[in-house]
């Protein structure tokens, strides 16, 4: 179908996955079933795949989105084939993202879709595949195109997003988008598997839960991620436009980035950052967001005391400039508002650490509790 929308009516990310470096992963001639949570519904959809990290162009020989059922299997009737400029098939050239035409489907809010995508290709490790960890199970095919099948045969499990990158739904032109820009404590690393359990989760079910002025949430989390320097995919500087500016219907962007500047896991002496690097960092963020007419919200570095996902990343030091750049977060005024997340899962009788029930354990990431308390956290007047 052509997109036809009325002039009041736009387009608006639901559901998006930040474009990074698989590692080690080949395919050939597979079929990929994915299986993303929107947040806001709509009965218009399109799809956005990503070549980004692609070293030559990347065939897609066949694509569909139908509503997920259970497993790799589709709720009957609701499968759509997806076309790119009315054909079939598409080529994305390296670096690039395609966008698919747009098809009607009745989606509900908070509701699962299965993406499913043809590689007819030989794609070796070295071809650069471009996915992320999802900390939910996908679907890998045996060999063949397998993009119809009501229940598509398995012969790998996955939990990891590749090649898709964004779904879009038709709303209403007062209907917004909230991006949220973070690391592994976005992407709600170590929370229990399949769960949902991340805050921009949280936070798209409080919104849907709330009525009104429908927000869609789109986490851009992205594990290992840093405000200034690369490591597992691009810098938060590097990757703005991209993953925030760019997005479909974004009128807001919270920002929850810095924890792994501060932990410096590669241990190179010219990655230390001291508060003055990263507050210019994070400013420069605020000022690009504002400049694009989006109200950007910035977080607190919630505590990471004697973690042990990274025995000794924590030290005196580096503490000290959690909360300086903290307390500029909250005293300065550079972001349009602010959540403290520090506030929210530390520990009253010491700041330095989680409080335990928040903990997962590994005094770094929060538990399936601590990942609701962000959620939870989060006013959600300043969506209003």
């Amino acid at each position: 179908m052509s997109d036809n929308r009325p002039s009041n009516r736009h387009w608006v990310g639901t559901w998006t996955a930040t474009p990074a470096p698989a590692e080690g992963v080949a395919f050939a001639n597979h079929t990929l079933r994915m299986t993303p949570r929107v947040s806001i519904g709509g009965s218009i959809v399109r799809v956005r795949i990503s070549n980004a990290y692609g070293v030559r162009p990347l065939a897609i020989g066949a694509a569909r989105v139908a509503l997920r059922d259970s497993g790799p299997a589709i709720v009957a009737g609701s499968d759509r084939p997806l076309s790119f400029g009315g054909e079939t098939s598409a080529t994305i050239a390296a670096g690039a993202v395609v966008v698919s035409d747009p098809v009607a489907l009745e989606v509900p809010a908070l509701a699962d879709l299965a993406v499913s995508l043809y590689l007819p290709q030989d794609l070796p490790a070295s071809f650069g595949v471009t996915g992320r960890y999802a900390r939910q199970t996908n679907y890998i095919s045996p060999v063949g195109d397998f993009t119809a099948e009501p229940a598509m045969p398995v012969g790998k499990l996955t939990d990891d997003w590749y090649f898709l990158c964004g779904v879009d739904v038709v709303a209403p032109n007062d209907v917004g988008g909230i991006v949220a820009v973070g690391d592994s404590l976005t992407d709600a690393n170590i929370s229990t598997h399949d769960g949902h359990h991340s805050w921009p989760s949280q936070l798209a079910r409080r919104l849907i839960k709330r009525g009104g002025r429908p927000i869609a949430v789109m986490n851009q989390g992205l594990g290992g991620n840093r405000v200034l320097h690369d490591v597992r995919g691009d810098s938060g500087l590097r990757r703005f436009d991209r993953d925030v500016i760019a997005q479909p219907g974004v009128t807001h962007a919270i920002i929850m980035l810095g924890t792994n500047d501060l932990r410096n896991r590669s241990a190179k002496p010219e990655e230390e950052v001291n508060a003055a690097q990263m507050i210019a960092g994070l400013k420069q963020l605020a000022l690009r967001g504002q400049s694009a007419r989006i109200k950007m919200i910035g977080c607190t570095l919630t505590p990471f005391w004697n973690e042990t996902f990274l025995p000794g990343a924590w030290n005196t030091r580096r503490e000290a400039v959690r909360e300086a750049v903290n307390a500029w977060i909250r005293e300065a005024g550079a972001f349009d508002a602010v959540v403290d997340f520090d506030a929210a899962l530390r520990d009253p009788e010491n700041k330095l650490r989680m409080l335990p029930k928040y903990d997962c354990g590994d005094h770094l990431h929060p538990s399936d509790l601590g990942y609701r308390a962000m959620g939870d956290a989060i006013d959600l007047a300043l969506f209003d």
